[in-house]
């Protein structure tokens, strides 16, 4: 018998179409109940129910109960970053969805995976603090360097606050729509919440859409400005 992960267990909780469209809804951060997961991935509740139990046993999903409702959310960010990065694969081996919709280069543009920016601005933002040595590559772990500590709290994120928790601060998460990394971990979400917080940008209901406004993409522009090119003689 092989030994090692069972990569063939998580690839059939995730290959069954169902379950693959219920793991997508919830790659908002959100959690949904039994009843609106079923609708997502247009099954009747009593099928849902059976793959909701299989995606939880497998360790995908975790349950929360509040009251009479029991909701369902993806069971950490390892996972979120998993389905990521299959979308980028998917996309990059053509296997597309047949139905597109004028919401494409918008998720094109910016989207929340999990709960970190993701899409073409989090690439911009991810290539600037790296550019910028503000976040640092060291054996292979993302960290914040103490430059980039002056930059976040500059911009008012409460790095003790964040820092307190047994989650990465840092950490690259292979974007789906760009196939580069964006920023993710504790750091990444906190930066995103802060943009909602400044009103640059806000969550399209029911959507992973992130809307940027006029004013706070010239802002996200000129913090993360992209390097410039050469013109030439």
């Amino acid at each position: 018998m092989k030994t090692g992960p069972d990569i063939a267990l998580l690839g059939s909780l995730i290959g069954d179409p169902a379950r693959a469209n219920m793991l997508t809804a919830l790659m908002d951060g959100r959690a949904l109940t039994a009843s609106e997961l079923a609708q997502e991935a247009g099954v009747t509740p009593q099928t849902a129910s059976s793959h909701l139990a299989k995606l939880q046993a497998g360790g995908l999903l975790s349950p929360e109960k509040q009251g009479r409702h029991r909701y369902f959310r993806i069971s950490g960010e390892e996972v979120a970053a998993a389905l990521e990065a299959l979308m980028g694969l998917a996309a990059h081996a053509g296997h597309r969805r047949v139905r597109t919709g004028p919401r494409d280069p918008a998720m094109r543009e910016a989207r929340v995976c999990y709960d970190h920016l993701a899409g073409d601005r989090g690439v911009q933002m991810f290539d600037h603090l790296t550019r910028r040595g503000l976040i640092s590559y060291d054996e292979a772990e993302l960290s914040l360097t103490v430059k980039g500590q002056r930059f976040a709290e500059d911009f008012g994120i409460d790095l003790a606050a964040i820092s307190s928790s047994r989650r990465p601060l840092c950490k690259a998460c292979l974007d789906w729509s760009v196939r580069r990394n964006h920023l993710a971990g504790a750091f990444g979400a906190a930066m995103l919440d802060r943009f909602y917080e400044l009103k640059w940008a806000r969550r399209e209901k029911n959507s992973r859409v992130v809307s940027f406004s006029r004013r706070g993409a010239e802002q996200f522009d000129t913090l993360f400005a992209a390097p410039r090119r050469s013109t030439g003689t």
